[in-house]
């Protein structure tokens, strides 16, 4: 007959060091990015002429794009895929960054619009 094999005793506190570490930036997001690098046209209420921009990352729930100019927090803008003729509107949710390319700025969709970029997204890693 075999022995159990001894086991140490480890304490609830010490748990492991992946369980008590906060979640990094990736996981809390809601959905998978995906570098996808496409014109875009960004319309303005009120405005007849649009500004062309060009996609950096895109999400299920927005995008980062690049446009020549910044814009602020908060605004809200319809922007165009060229190539499906769909539009959508988006909120800036947070201050642009300035690169050599413009202006990146992050947008979020303001309603669902899953099928908005004609791909097909991978699954959520959390």
């Amino acid at each position: 007959m075999k022995s159990a094999a001894k086991v140490d005793y480890v304490p609830e506190s010490a748990a492991q060091p992946g369980f008590t570490r906060p979640p990094t930036p990736e996981e809390r997001r809601r959905a998978q990015r995906v570098l996808l690098r496409i014109p875009v046209q960004v319309h303005f209420p009120g405005k007849t002429q649009s500004v062309p921009g060009m996609t950096h990352t895109v999400s299920e729930n927005g995008a980062m794009i690049v446009v020549p100019d910044p814009l602020s927090e908060g605004t809200k803008v319809t922007i165009e895929n060229p190539a499906t003729r769909q539009r959508v509107d988006v909120r800036v949710v947070r201050p642009p960054q300035i690169t050599s390319e413009g202006s990146l700025v992050p947008v979020e969709f303001l309603a669902a619009a899953p099928a908005f970029w004609n791909i097909i997204f991978p699954p959520a890693i959390n």
